[in-house]
């Protein structure tokens, strides 16, 4: 539907058994809130490109796309940053952005315009919107190429077929706002693993549902147990990422921490955080987006901190 043919297939997959270093390293933002360059302003979603260069941040109330070199102080404005509108070269408090496969366009949830538009990467004045009348907050592509985009204003989450689908399928939720388990309660990031299962923070509900290719309604792999700070309670998740068996990792916003919960598991443990609200390097203050690399080192979004934070694999823990 929106997307060229890829000329080289690229993913990465996170390993199970890891470990990172507790303390955190500053790869974007962290000078306060503001919007010059190397600032951000309720920064939301983030891609990290395929060649561990650089990243793509959804900076939220400064309504445009950073992209900022791993290792220098300031970003560049990709798309957006000509103030709060619904002209095509105007974002209005985008939530996600992502990369096509091709590495030639910018997919973005313009979440205030109720929309998903495409910016090439290669000709500043080629935009269009791709999807409209969808109140979008997280996206992902699959390996096919094919686009799921959450609807928090619908419970639902739906994908597009690369090819001529125009409304897009209902694979998530779409049974109004509610907690049941073919429900969603305002759905925000997405995960898709190599079998097509969904994977959607609940957000409403205080959970992480999977949902199998197919299925009619979800599973609970995390929380589901109220709002809490219990290792088997969430507080408002985000941002979430699975391995290759099937491990959830959530950002439990409120609880200013990263959880995982092992395939399986009733009960999750903290990865990195847990440690109190704050502005220390193995602290955060709210999270939103999460994301990875090919040497699996974890990106988090330290969302009230206007700072993208990376926590390094740590090879030597036992």
């Amino acid at each position: 539907m929106f997307y060229e043919d890829r000329q080289i297939f690229y993913r990465h997959h996170l390993r199970p058994n890891l470990n990172w270093k507790q303390h955190a390293q500053t790869i974007a933002g962290g000078h306060g809130k503001g919007n010059q360059l190397n600032q951000l302003n309720c920064p939301l979603g983030i891609y990290v490109d395929v060649q561990q260069q650089s990243i793509y941040i959804a900076d939220h109330y400064n309504h445009r796309i950073v992209k900022w070199k791993l290792g220098e102080n300031t970003g560049q404005i990709i798309a957006g940053g000509t103030g709060k509108g619904h002209r095509i070269d105007q974002l209005n408090c985008p939530t996600d952005v992502i990369v096509d496969y091709n590495n030639k366009s910018l997919i973005i949830c313009d979440y205030g315009n109720k929309r998903v538009v495409q910016c090439s990467l290669e000709n500043q004045q080629d935009k269009q919107v791709l999807i409209s009348d969808i109140l979008c907050w997280g996206l992902i592509l699959n390996e096919n190429g094919d686009l799921f985009v959450s609807d928090c204003w619908k419970h639902e989450v739906r994908r597009w077929r690369k090819g001529s689908e125009k409304e897009g399928t209902i694979v998530a939720g779409g049974n109004g706002e509610g907690n049941k388990l073919n429900q969603l309660n305002h759905p925000t990031f997405i995960f898709v693993d190599r079998h097509e299962s969904i994977y959607v923070s609940d957000w409403g509900n205080q959970r992480v549902m999977k949902w199998m290719k197919g299925a009619h309604e979800g599973i609970v792999v995390a929380g589901g147990q109220g709002i809490g700070d219990s290792l088997k309670q969430l507080y408002y998740p985000y941002g979430v990422i699975v391995n290759e068996i099937g491990d959830v990792f959530v950002n439990d916003h409120e609880n200013h921490r990263i959880m995982c919960w092992p395939s399986g598991s009733k009960e999750g443990h903290i990865v990195v955080g847990g440690n109190g609200q704050g502005e220390g390097s193995n602290q955060f203050n709210g999270l939103r987006g999460l994301s990875f690399d090919v040497e699996n080192n974890l990106y988090v979004v330290d969302v009230n901190n206007n700072r993208i934070q990376r926590f390094n694999v740590d090879n030597h823990e036992k």
